[in-house]
Order: structure tokens, then C-alpha cells, then sequence
């Protein structure tokens, strides 16, 4: 993220941030309350809303481009906006610091947005992740990814000793050789590989000692029989 965020409070007016995503040359801000928590998000697509909504009422009918369209108490409504408040998108869709580079990728592929605020667990702006900041993941080199791939996932999260695997990459493609104590923890390594930010795909060499995923064998039980001698 962007620790460094251009925000706008919710009082500004609607020339104000239009002045301000100008000056800074952004295409959207989040808007804040006096304590900084973020209400929603002002993006150029809501100035132009405005002024198309604007521009309909103005002629005497509903004009609406097809890219346009809203519902006719959201347009109405933002053709009245005098203030960032009232021009905002809400609720804001945000994210936490903690959370993974794809998740944010997913949450803006989902909802077709181009910033997510990254709030505090009291829901303050810290910062704001932008596409952009994304691709930075894919800039990563490949020992970069190396060396969090055995220093985090399997030194420190699986607990294995040094070089029990041996680790490669090769333009993002990780490649995970070397002989695991239970086959169980291969998937482990797999997944948590997966995770490391840059990683584009995971090539499993891992082998195993012990299969602990199969069920013990079950032994027949042994029929016990009693004979007696016959009486004399």
C-alpha cells in the first residue's frame, strides 16, 4: 500500500475534489470524518455522474449514457451534490493491512474498483492499495521469493531444518525439492508457497518417509477356541 494518501473530508465541495484529484493527478480519494475513519470513496466516474445527471435535469429530460445508467434516486441525487459527502460511493470497500496482495486483487476484480482504502482494526486510513501498487508484486525477483519461501513458510511456519528442502525460482515458478518426514505436510508446503506474494506456480519434487494419509492396515482378529480333553 501507499502509506501517503490524498484524502477528502466529507464537508469539501464538489469543485474541491475536482481540484484535488487534478492536482494530484489520481483518479479517486477516499473521504474521511474528522477522525479519520473512511466513509466512502469519490472517484472521477461520480464527477462525471454528476455533471451528466446535472446536464440531464438541466435539459428538461433524462439523459443517461448506457455506461451510465443508475437508478433515477441515485442519479437525482447525485445531480444535487454539493459536497463529497453527498457525491461519495458508500459503504467504502476497504482492506486490512494483514491481508494477502491476491486477496486485495480479488476484491477489486469483484467489485470493479481501481483503490481500496486499507483501514485499521478501528477502521482509520493507514493507507490506499491501487492497481498499480499491485503489479509491484510481479517485480519481485526470483531470490526475493527464495528466501521468504524457506525463511517463512518452511523454516519458521513448518518448523523444518535448514536444507531439508531445497528451493528454486525461475521467473516466479517455484520449485520444491526434497525428502519430508510425512507425506501429509506436502500439501502444507505446497499451499503455503502458493501464498508468497510473486509466486506464479509451484512445481512439487517433494518426497516423503512415512505415508501417514492412508488408514492403518486392520489386522483379522484372532478367534480364540478352547479344547478340552475328554474325561477318562
Amino acid at each position: 500500500m501507499t502509506s501517503e494518501v490524498v484524502e477528502a473530508r466529507r464537508e469539501m465541495s464538489y469543485k474541491e475534489v475536482a481540484r484535488l484529484l487534478h492536482g494530484h493527478r489520481i483518479s479517486g480519494v477516499p473521504v474521511v470524518d474528522h477522525d479519520d475513519k473512511v466513509l466512502g470513496v469519490i472517484s472521477e466516474t461520480d464527477l462525471i455522474r454528476r455533471q451528466a445527471a446535472h446536464a440531464g435535469r438541466g435539459a428538461g429530460r433524462r439523459f443517461r449514457l448506457p455506461a451510465l445508467r443508475r437508478s433515477a434516486r441515485v442519479e437525482a441525487a447525485k445531480a444535487r451534490a454539493t459536497t463529497a459527502e453527498e457525491l461519495m460511493s458508500t459503504p467504502a470497500i476497504t482492506m486490512h493491512p494483514e491481508q494477502r496482495v491476491a486477496d486485495a486483487a480479488r476484491v477489486m476484480e469483484r467489485h470493479r474498483v481501481e483503490r481500496l482504502p486499507v483501514v485499521d482494526e478501528e477502521d482509520r486510513l493507514i493507507g490506499i492499495a491501487t492497481r498499480r501498487d499491485l503489479l509491484r508484486v510481479f517485480l519481485r525477483t526470483d531470490e526475493e521469493i527464495r528466501q521468504e519461501v524457506l525463511d517463512e513458510v518452511l523454516t519458521r511456519t513448518m518448523s523444518l531444518a535448514p536444507h531439508t528442502v531445497i528451493v528454486s525460482v525461475d521467473d516466479g515458478m517455484v520449485t520444491l525439492e526434497g525428502r519430508l518426514e510425512h507425506r501429509s505436510h506436502i500439501p502444507s508446503a505446497i499451499q503455503l508457497t502458493w501464498r508468497v506474494d510473486g509466486v506464479v506456480g509451484v512445481v512439487n519434487s517433494l518426497t516423503y518417509r512415512i505415508d501417514d494419509t492412508r488408514p492403518p492396515e486392520k489386522h483379522p482378529s484372532r478367534r480364540i477356541e478352547h479344547y478340552w480333553l475328554p474325561e477318562r
